[in-house]
């Protein structure tokens, strides 16, 4: 069964939705892309119901304090295998850094891939947890995040700045 709790973060409510024991959502408040109540699933009563929602959004709230610095949820984002094997490598990129589109494409083996990564990067269902917010452009500009650049700037910047600092940047 799927089930959905909405959390607060510095960047806006943040929806998380489990299925089957892993996270399969964390979907950032924006006005024209609204998850389907279908993908939602059922409102847990409060992130305590449900295990998985409930490590997430601890995660996530030490994350946001600067406490955290890599996810260990369990995932499993649901896609075509194109779309999964990006998200893998999103996973890989560490804290603090990041990679262009052509980076991942020549991970993937084939440089002439890049537009796919930024299809199925645009596409990933696990926001920051799948840190799709650290593919940049090949010349080290921020491009392409559904979430908006702002918040882009503002996660970037978080994995940068002191965790005393993180509270002033959005």
């Amino acid at each position: 069964m799927r089930t959905h709790v909405v959390t607060p973060s510095p960047i806006g409510e943040l929806t998380l939705v489990a299925e089957d024991g892993a996270l399969v959502g964390c979907y950032m408040a924006l006005p024209d892309r609204d998850p389907s109540d279908e993908s939602l699933g059922l409102p847990a009563q409060g992130a305590s119901a449900d295990p998985v929602l409930a490590d997430a959004a601890g995660q996530l709230a030490e994350y946001f304090a600067g406490d955290r610095s890599a996810f260990d949820v369990p995932v499993a984002p649901r896609g075509d295998a194109f779309q999964r094997e990006v998200w893998a490598l999103l996973r890989e990129i560490p804290y603090g850094e990041t990679r262009s589109y052509g980076d991942l494409a020549r991970a993937l083996g084939d440089v002439h891939l890049s537009q796919r990564v930024g299809w199925a990067n645009g596409r990933n269902p696990i926001s920051i947890i799948v840190p799709c917010h650290r593919v940049i452009g090949a010349d080290g500009s921020l491009v392409g995040y559904a979430g908006g650049l702002d918040r882009k700037r503002f996660l970037l910047a978080l994995e940068e700045a002191p965790a005393d600092e993180a509270d002033r940047l959005f």
